[in-house]
């Protein structure tokens, strides 16, 4: 009897313990809630990795990039990250090349028989884009720095007593470097500011920037818009005055374009790297021309890369303006857009967001973090 007694205590005392453990084992096992948390967290955690980082593995075998450009200063982007090595850190290989006309740029272009492309907003461009060609706008390439315009209406040296004002401009010989593109928008834009257009003014077209300074100093036009480092040299020879400063007529203008084509687009590993290297590039230049870093070293790479090889006249010139960030100024698109849609150039409808991808931006900004002005 005592066996037995002996017995069924052991029996309820296996089953205490029992019961115990697989209360225990229940409770360290999650609920399904829980799981789904710890899974949303680990993406969470993978997704801002990449935000992260700050280095970005170089391509391999090292990728040839065609870029389109004159090699002005605006250029600095890409000239000054060829110079100092960051696009050959992303693996990649700059060949500058060289075109007659801004609309051989853009067919090449969409053939994907150039890569990336510095250019201005044309109506050439913008049509390209409505027939499907894929291109887009993916960075700044130039704009005008308030009370420091780059980018002009000049007035001859005689008639500044004469042209005080907007309005004084009414039928006076202006000269652009080319119609229905930014040039004639930029006119149009000073001439508003008197209630006027450019079919109030006797427009003349001269091809080349030189010229247009050649053109006053004969007195065979009255003005025109320029661009430096022509700007310097006509106030240096006292040809012409630089009159009032584009801040008070255009201060929303996108003046000049980093473009992605065809070749660029289909290959977003070889697009993001090149970003990475030119807004690194941009960064720089800015350092230099408005926070005076490095600034005789930079001065020293441009005047090697560029076509302006006076290192004395970038102390004098009106400085280019490049976002740090990269980034175009969206209004100023958008305005553009609007004048040709206006004068019936475009063959359809284009919105900012159209023809613009910030996308290579972001992910720039992503890798280097925002630039502290």
């Amino acid at each position: 009897m005592k066996r037995l007694a002996w017995v069924l205590v052991f029996v309820m005392l296996f089953s205490i313990l029992a019961a115990g453990c697989g209360q225990q084992a229940v409770k360290q096992e999650p609920k399904q809630s829980e799981k789904q948390q710890t899974v949303q967290e680990a993406s969470k955690q993978e997704a801002a990795e990449p935000q992260q980082k700050t280095e970005l593995a170089p391509l391999s075998p090292t990728v040839k990039v065609t870029v389109g450009m004159k090699q002005v200063v605006s250029d600095a982007g890409v000239l000054i990250g060829m110079a100092r090595g960051y696009y050959k850190d992303m693996g990649i290989e700059i060949e500058p090349v060289q075109f007659n006309t801004g609309q051989d740029m853009i067919n090449a272009l969409g053939a994907g028989q150039l890569d990336v492309g510095c250019t201005v907003t044309a109506a050439g461009l913008f049509n390209a884009m409505l027939r499907g060609i894929p291109i887009k706008i993916v960075a700044d390439k130039g704009i005008n720095v308030a009370g420091k315009g780059y980018y002009r209406l000049m007035i001859r040296k005689d008639l500044v007593d004469e042209i005080k004002d907007f309005k004084d401009l009414n039928g006076r010989k202006l000269a652009v470097v080319g119609t229905a593109s930014l040039d004639e928008i930029a006119l149009d834009r000073v001439l508003n500011q008197g209630g006027l257009t450019t079919k109030d003014v006797d427009l003349q077209v001269i091809r080349a920037f030189p010229d247009i300074v050649a053109a006053m100093s004969n007195k065979s036009i009255d003005g025109g818009m320029v661009i430096e480092p022509f700007v310097t040299a006509a106030i240096s020879k006292n040809i012409a005055d630089p009159w009032k400063d584009p801040a008070e007529y255009d201060p929303d203008a996108q003046t000049a374009l980093l473009v992605y084509g065809k070749s660029m687009l289909e290959r977003p590993e070889v697009a993001k790297r090149f970003m990475v290297a030119y807004v690194k590039s941009l960064r720089d230049y800015n350092d230099a021309f408005f926070k005076n870093k490095n600034r005789d070293e930079v001065i020293s790479i441009l005047a090697q890369y560029s076509v302006v090889k006076d290192k004395e006249l970038y102390k004098k010139m009106y400085p280019v303006g490049l976002n740090p960030d990269g980034y175009v100024r969206m209004k100023g698109i958008q305005m553009d857009l609007d004048w040709y849609k206006q004068r019936d150039l475009l063959k359809g409808d284009l919105k900012a967001e159209d023809v613009v991808d910030n996308s290579f931006c972001d992910f720039a900004v992503q890798v280097l973090g925002k630039y502290e002005k």
